[in-house]
């Protein structure tokens, strides 16, 4: 089996043009995959060749491992070729690229912990062989630990292949800005960025340690193969900057520029910001496509500050469009685009009645439709689509809410206790004494206890009617799922099940809806959007054959995070200033997640700041296109149901 490394046209995403032209830009190999899940078994087989190819020479093979959320899949398939393939880790010798000091090995949040969670736990190698930082040693040894960890890796021979993930500040390990390429195992402080992106796994970034030991630069480059994983739309900026940018200190990955053997195995989503991705019209001869077409458009009137139907053929021959032109000229060009995006525009989410909808996004008939909104965490419905959500209830429709998970983690222990206290206060019980009690002993390395979760969950659940009811909806019309892969107390879920599916086919059997609003934002930084979206998928795929699939349309929003291109939006829903201010109102009533959210991601504004600037943006780029000024805009794309 060939390795990624070998550039083959059925090994790459993208068509060779000439050359690799497309590569010109880029400076470290990379392949990119429809997602996640391809791209993690591709690297696992890869892992696999080798360890059977060490084997049959009777030799160790050594790995370099990595922590985080991208290697997890990974592992999972490793473990499942153990299990039913026989492979066998007995010759195997792992060093894991870093550990939080100070940390103990039994907390959950330490390497230590994941790894053998993950992997060793699950997998025939011996202990003797698992090498992982030592977190939890006093400050006068650390430094002997790191000279030692150094001298056991090339004392094995050196790491025959290195797997990474990489930071959004470009560390790899820890390796944080200004670290330098000659740089061995060490202790390093953490760049708050770093922290933050961590701070959902200790529940709040006050508890993410401040320091690390890290393998160093010199170190990681010195492995025969190196691997780095990259997905998802927030680490696609970084991925651009390390493939295509200069050397820095600034940008840690940016070394591996100088590796002989390493590759770079990417998403969609965290591929998106490379040239050849974003405006391949830069990079060579392209096929003009619709989307592409629409693409490149938007982005030519950002580049030159013009509306739409301002852009002339100068413009496209300056900024390497003159194929494009020689399909179309610029006025019909300009036409069609500007027609686009004015019949995105719809104050009626749910339809015009009595109208023609030739041009509209969506159908006039039924004049009154039935509508779920699925909404992963109990506020991003408010949060994302709040405005259009009071619209599709102003306007008549039937509308239902359906919160697929408790939100029960995203509950602090402060505001948990707040409300035990009060509860106990009003109707002393036992019941309410020992949540009190729970929650004033609860150590780091505790989960949530089921009456813990319960409580937060109620708290959840509380605020979500708080807020629907100030909109108009019935309480009857509010269903809370409880989906079963999130109740583990942790950030850790369970993978989905037939159970979680059941539970949604249920739900949406029962109302036979015309509408489904889901979130499509896979940059959701603790993973929750995506699962729920693919268990959305899974349970459309399963009810596809009812009769009242062929009435179903989906829509997707975006969360608090990103927003959807100009050129993808094929519903604008355009808000008023009234309207702005009442979706801010829906969202306050989610109290818990106000002042100090424990999931920000890296944005430490509340999420109604994020909403409203985010909308207002939306609705500033249509105008600079040459459309309507609105105050503000929520956007949606249409996913086809095959």
């Amino acid at each position: 089996m060939s390795t990624l490394l070998e550039k083959t046209a059925k090994d790459i995403s993208y068509k060779p043009v000439g050359q690799f032209e497309e590569t010109r830009f880029e400076k470290i190999h990379n392949v990119i995959f429809e997602d996640s899940n391809e791209g993690s078994i591709q690297v696992a087989r890869e892992i696999s060749d080798l360890i059977r190819k060490k084997q049959a020479l009777g030799e160790n093979c050594v790995l370099g491992l990595a922590t985080g959320s991208s290697p997890i899949k990974v592992y999972e398939e490793l473990v499942r070729m153990h299990r039913e393939e026989g492979l066998s880790f007995s010759n195997v010798i792992t060093f894991n690229l870093d550990e939080y000091l100070p940390m103990d090995k039994s907390n959950m949040q330490s390497y230590y912990y994941f790894m053998h969670e993950h992997l060793f736990n699950h997998i025939d190698i011996p202990a003797e062989s698992i090498n992982i930082p030592d977190g939890s040693l006093p400050q006068e040894e650390v430094v002997d630990f790191c000279l030692a960890y150094e001298k056991k890796i090339k004392d094995n021979g050196g790491l025959d292949f290195q797997l990474l993930g990489i930071g959004r500040t470009g560390h790899i390990g820890f390796n944080e800005p200004g670290s330098h390429f000659n740089s061995g195992t060490r202790v390093i402080t953490l760049d708050h960025i770093t922290r933050v992106d961590a701070a959902p796994a200790f529940l709040g970034i006050d508890n993410v340690p401040r320091k690390a030991i890290t393998m160093g630069i010199a170190t990681v480059r010195n492995a025969k193969r190196i691997v780095l994983l990259g997905w998802g739309d927030n680490k696609a900026r970084i991925i651009k900057q390390t493939i295509e940018g200069k050397i820095s200190s600034q940008v840690p990955a940016t070394y591996l520029q100088e590796h002989d053997n390493v590759t770079f195995v990417l998403d969609k989503g965290a591929g998106s910001e490379l040239t050849r991705n974003k405006t391949p019209w830069l990079v060579g001869p392209c096929e003009w496509t619709d989307s592409l077409t629409a693409k490149a458009i938007v982005w030519l009137c950002g580049k030159t500050e013009k509306s739409i139907l301002s852009l002339t053929d100068k413009d496209y021959n300056d900024n390497g469009m003159s194929d494009l032109l020689s399909l179309e000229d610029s006025y019909d060009l300009n036409i069609k685009m500007f027609n686009k995006l004015q019949h995105t525009i719809t104050g009626w989410p749910g339809g015009k009645p009595n109208a023609d909808d030739t041009s509209r996004p969506e159908r006039a008939e039924p004049a009154k439709k039935r509508i779920i909104i699925f909404s992963p965490h109990p506020d991003d419905d408010v949060i994302s689509m709040g405005g259009t959500f009071d619209r599709l209830i102003e306007q008549g429709h039937d509308v239902h809410v359906a919160y697929q998970t408790s939100g029960n983690i995203a509950v602090s222990d402060t505001e948990a206790l707040k409300f035990a206290e009060i509860s106990n206060t009003i109707t002393p019980s036992t019941e309410s004494q020992s949540i009190i009690d729970t929650l004033l002993n609860k150590d780091e390395n505790s989960f949530d206890v089921a009456e813990v979760r319960s409580l937060k969950g109620a708290i959840r659940r509380a605020e979500s009617y708080a807020a629907t009811r100030y909109l108009g909806l019935e309480d009857s019309h509010v269903h809370f799922l409880n989906l079963p892969f999130y109740e583990t107390g942790t950030i850790k879920k369970n993978n989905l099940s037939n159970a979680d599916i059941d539970i949604m086919a249920d739900l949406i059997n029962d109302i036979k809806p015309h509408q489904i609003y889901a979130a499509g934002d896979l940059a959701d930084p603790h993973g929750t959007h995506k699962v729920c979206l693919d268990a959305l998928f899974e349970t459309l795929k399963r009810l596809k054959p009812e009769p009242f699939m062929k009435d179903c349309w989906l829509w997707l929003y975006r969360g608090a995070w990103h927003e959807w291109d100009i050129n993808e939006i094929e519903m604008a829903v355009p808000m008023s200033p009234d309207q702005v201010l009442k979706k801010r109102y829906a969202i306050f009533c989610h109290q818990s997640q106000k002042d100090g959210a424990m999931f920000q991601g890296d944005d430490s504004r509340e999420f109604w700041m994020r909403a409203e600037e985010r909308n207002r943006n939306t609705a500033a780029k249509y105008k600079a296109l040459g459309l309507a000024d609105y105050a503000a805009m929520e956007a949606f794309v249409r996913y086809k149901l095959d």
